[in-house]
């Protein structure tokens, strides 16, 4: 089992900056990559990037490339997602994911945190 926390999110005007927090916790974690995806009203969570704990590869999706980056902190257990240039379209719940590979597909993340809210408006 892995068990994700998620902290940060909130209200943002749009050119705002935030940063989302996911703690994790449980089994080796050295064995599995972490992603970020999020959610908006009607639409289906959508990858938006993955860090492998081992050697900190790193995939965004295009919409983001340059705006958002992912970090992790391995003595904290800890991934970050970095998020620039906010936008108000990228409104949406925010969700941390576990997975063993490598991979921008919803369908092979094991463990998800809560999720969190990232409002971007004026």
């Amino acid at each position: 089992q892995v068990q994700l926390v998620q902290s940060g999110g909130g209200l943002v005007q749009p050119g705002g900056s935030l940063r989302l927090s996911c703690a994790a916790s449980g089994r080796t974690l050295s064995n599995y990559t972490m992603g970020w995806f999020r959610q908006a009203p009607g639409k289906q969570r959508e990858f938006v990037a993955v860090i492998s704990w081992s050697d900190g590869t790193t995939y965004y999706a295009d919409s983001v490339k340059g705006r958002f980056t992912i970090s992790r902190d391995n003595v904290k257990n800890t991934v970050y997602l970095q998020m620039n240039s906010l936008k108000p379209e990228e409104t949406a719940a925010y969700y941390c994911a576990a997975s063993r590979t490598l991979s921008s597909k919803r369908k092979l993340y094991d463990y998800w945190g809560q999720g969190t809210q990232v409002t971007v408006s004026s």
